[in-house]
């Protein structure tokens, strides 16, 4: 008796069929872990401890943006309002002011809406805007800080050349670097694409709408849409060095050669102090000692009194006689 055995369509339909039932079951089984994922991150996300803590986080951060904004505005309304505060250290204060002013505004509004919410909500394209944004004004203020650092150093060690090194032309060309310089580290090369890895790149060009935003878990959530900013080694050294390591050597450099001359001249009105005490210690004596002296030559005979005293006394009668030695009669 043979056994026939099925065609070899039979047996790819049956394959098909399970693989396609295992395949549903696998997507039931993830959508079904998403939900329960996201009902747990809901039902968390909706504890009064969560609550508490978001409302205290939100106070802090808000207080913090709410004081940069009104802090850096005062700073440049004071110096635009009082004509004696124009002078060029000034300028740099103020061109600091507004890059603080825009970092409150355009960097920590929306890190502060990504720390109350724990996603981010833009997309990706205000995700890279977002990313050059911050670095381009946080490098742009550290950037002013060196140059205020390089102003103090020509004020303070070099005073006399001050004048003529820190002309207006000069004050002007070190504020355009400061404002220009951050552009080649932010938004060029993060728009180019020269700021990331390979692999996210590539990653970016499979799946776009999906990468716009980098997905992770954290704790029971289970898609948490991030503003990931993955940098690759070049770009990391060359941001570093323009924006924290450079800067930070020049200011650590020049306030530590202003230190020196402010003890050095500390020192030099130390010992002129002390050369003014000397001095009129050394005038009082003098002033005293011709005083005693004075006294002393007022108590001594003068020369013709001594002169007088030498010459012998004559008398014409003997009654002048008698009246010198007492003898009336």
């Amino acid at each position: 008796m043979e056994v026939s055995e099925p065609p070899d369509e039979d047996v790819d339909r049956s394959i098909d069929s399970l693989s396609t039932t295992s395949g549903i079951e696998r997507l039931s089984e993830s959508l079904n872990s998403s939900v329960r994922d996201t009902f747990n991150a809901s039902a968390d996300a909706y504890q009064p401890a969560t609550i508490i803590w978001t409302a205290v986080k939100g106070v802090v951060i808000i207080s913090i943006i709410v004081t940069a904004l009104v802090g850096n505005v005062l700073v440049i309304a004071s110096v635009r309002r009082h004509r004696k505060l124009r002078v060029p250290t000034n300028r740099y204060v103020v061109s600091l002011a507004a890059a603080d002013f825009l970092v409150a505004v355009c960097a920590m509004s929306f890190n502060a809406s990504v720390e109350l919410t724990g996603q981010w909500m833009f997309g990706r394209v205000m995700c890279d805007v977002w990313s050059s944004l911050d670095v381009y004004f946080s490098t742009a203020s550290i950037l002013h800080l060196c140059c205020i650092s390089v102003d103090r150093y020509y004020a303070i060690v070099r005073p006399l050349e001050y004048p003529a090194i820190m002309r207006r032309i000069t004050v002007t060309c070190m504020l355009g670097s400061a404002w220009l310089l951050p552009a080649l580290i932010s938004f060029i090369p993060i728009f180019m694409g020269w700021y990331t890895t390979e692999e996210h790149l590539e990653e970016l060009r499979k799946n776009p709408q999906k990468i716009e935003l980098k997905r992770r878990r954290v704790e029971r959530v289970s898609v948490t849409q991030v503003c990931m900013f993955e940098v690759n080694r070049p770009y990391a050294v060359i941001s570093s060095s323009v924006s924290f390591w450079i800067p930070g050597l020049v200011m650590i450099v020049m306030y530590c050669k202003i230190y020196k001359e402010a003890v050095r001249q500390r020192e030099a009105l130390s010992r002129a102090s002390s050369n003014t005490v000397l001095n009129s210690v050394h005038m009082h004596r003098a002033s005293t000692s011709r005083h005693h002296s004075r006294a002393s030559h007022q108590l001594l005979l003068h020369p013709s009194d001594a002169s007088d005293f030498a010459r012998p006394v004559t008398y014409r009668t003997a009654a002048e006689l008698n009246v010198e030695n007492g003898d009336l009669y």
